[in-house]
């Protein structure tokens, strides 16, 4: 048995654990928290999906062992307060799930999809869901899921105010 040291969802866990015990086990048979799926235990189809410490992981191919020290996050976790992330809003306003199996997975890849990419094109968002299958939707409604989110969360960070006056060339108008 190993001690592992970890926070999941913001609350901090410490466990023994064998070392071979995969993180999606450890988080559906230790902690209870069942949103994060098994679909192959290959990593082939992305249900697993966590965050660990802000990036999306395959938590079917990662030992619990190797999250010590992390900060994880899952299905759980990305709600505040009982508001849902502009993610799960979006995919519950643009029809982008039947089945849900693949929709924990997807939300989570999502979000660390827009966490680096705020602005994605269609084909940037297909290129960021690429490891996490759906077999119900055909992705066209995911895609519309997280152009709307990405425009809700933009629409969310308030705009710095710019560095000094703004000086206007001569001869080319103000828009206001």
């Amino acid at each position: 048995m190993v001690e592992i040291h970890l926070s999941v969802n913001g609350d901090p866990h410490q466990d023994e654990v064998e070392p071979r015990l995969l993180l999606v086990h450890y988080l559906r048979e230790t902690l209870g928290l069942t949103g994060t799926h098994v679909g192959c235990d290959t990593s082939q189809c992305g249900a697993c999906t966590v965050l660990v410490d802000g990036k999306s992981v395959k938590s079917c191919t990662m030992l619990a062992v190797q999250a010590d020290g992390a900060e994880v996050t899952t299905i759980e976790g990305v709600a505040s307060g009982g508001v849902m992330h502009p993610v799960q809003e979006a995919f519950h306003q643009e029809h982008g799930l039947q089945c849900g199996f693949c929709t924990p997975g997807m939300v989570i890849a999502a979000i660390d999809l827009l966490q680096h990419t705020p602005h994605p094109t269609d084909e940037q968002i297909r290129t960021g869901l690429e490891g996490n299958l759906c077999r119900c939707t055909g992705y066209h409604n995911i895609v519309k899921a997280v152009n709307a989110a990405a425009e809700k969360m933009s629409e969310a960070i308030p705009e710095q105010p710019a560095s000094g006056p703004i000086h206007t060339p001569v001869g080319i108008p103000t828009v206001h």
